[in-house]
C-alpha cells in the first residue's frame, strides 16, 4: 500500500474511532463536522488557487462584508466574528483558526502575511517557514514557522507555541521577554497589561492537536508531532 494512502486511511480510522466514542461533544463545533467528513472520506486537502474559506459558521465579516465560501481573503484584511461565528481559512503558506468574538487583522503584501493583530478573541495559527509578527494589546510575539494559539483582550493575552520557536515580548515592558522552543504545547504563557512580571507560565487550554492537523492539512503539511504515529509518547491534545 502506498504510503499516501496509509496516511489517508489511518487518519479516516482515527477520526471514525473517535467520532463513536463522543470524544467531540465538547468541541468547538468544527470538530464534529470534521470527524463526519472523515467518515465519509473527505480528507482535508491544501486549498485550491483561489479559494480561503474551508469553513465559516455563523457572523463572520472581512473588511465589514458577509463573508461566503467564495470569498478571498488577503494579507491585508479585518476579520471579525460573532458570538457565534468561526472561520477556518488560508491566506497563501498560513492557515487559521479564527473563534468566536474575534478581531482580527492582518498586514502583509497580498498573499504573504506578515503581520497579525488580534484586538479580541482567540485565534489558532500555522505559519509556513517566513517571519511573521503576532501583535495583542499586550504582547508582541515573533514568529518563523510555527504553531501558535493566542487568546486576546486589553488586559491579558494568552500565547501557546504548540510548536516551533517563538519570541514573547511585554508592550508594556519590551525588555521583558522570553523565546520559547516547543515541541508540543510545552511553555504556554499569559502575557499581562500590567505588573511587575508580565510574562507568566500558564496551563495548555482552549485548543487541540486535532485542529492542528486541520488547518495544516490545508497548506499541505503536518504538524511535527503525529496523531498517528504509534512511537509518538507525548499526551495528545484532544
Amino acid at each position: 500500500m502506498a504510503k499516501q494512502q496509509f496516511d489517508d486511511e489511518s487518519r479516516r480510522a482515527f477520526l471514525i474511532d473517535t467520532l463513536r466514542a463522543g470524544a467531540f461533544a465538547v468541541g468547538t463545533g468544527l470538530l464534529p463536522k470534521l470527524a463526519m467528513a472523515e467518515s465519509l472520506g473527505k480528507v482535508p486537502k491544501p486549498m485550491p488557487p483561489g479559494q480561503s474559506i474551508y469553513d465559516v459558521e455563523g457572523d463572520v465579516k472581512v473588511n465589514g462584508a458577509v463573508v461566503t465560501a467564495n470569498t478571498l481573503i488577503s494579507a491585508n484584511d479585518r476579520i471579525e466574528t460573532g458570538k457565534n461565528g468561526r472561520l477556518v481559512f488560508v491566506v497563501g503558506q498560513d492557515a487559521f483558526l479564527l473563534r468566536a468574538n474575534s478581531d482580527l487583522q492582518l498586514s502583509g503584501d497580498n498573499l504573504a502575511v506578515q503581520g497579525l493583530r488580534l484586538l479580541t478573541g482567540a485565534l489558532l495559527s500555522v505559519f509556513g517557514k517566513t517571519t511573521h509578527q503576532f501583535t495583542t494589546p499586550t504582547a508582541t510575539v515573533g514568529i518563523r514557522g510555527t504553531g501558535l494559539y493566542v487568546e486576546s483582550d486589553a488586559e491579558l493575552s494568552y500565547a501557546c507555541t504548540c510548536y516551533g520557536t517563538t519570541l514573547i515580548s511585554a508592550q508594556d515592558n519590551p525588555t521583558q521577554n522570553e523565546t520559547i522552543i516547543s515541541r508540543h504545547h510545552d511553555a504556554p504563557r499569559y502575557i499581562l497589561a500590567k505588573g511587575e512580571q508580565l510574562i507568566r507560565p500558564a496551563p495548555f487550554k482552549n485548543h487541540t492537536d486535532l485542529e492542528l492537523t486541520l488547518i495544516e492539512a490545508l497548506v499541505g503539511r503536518v504538524p511535527p508531532f503525529s496523531l498517528f504515529d504509534e512511537d509518538y509518547g507525548s499526551p495528545r491534545r484532544y
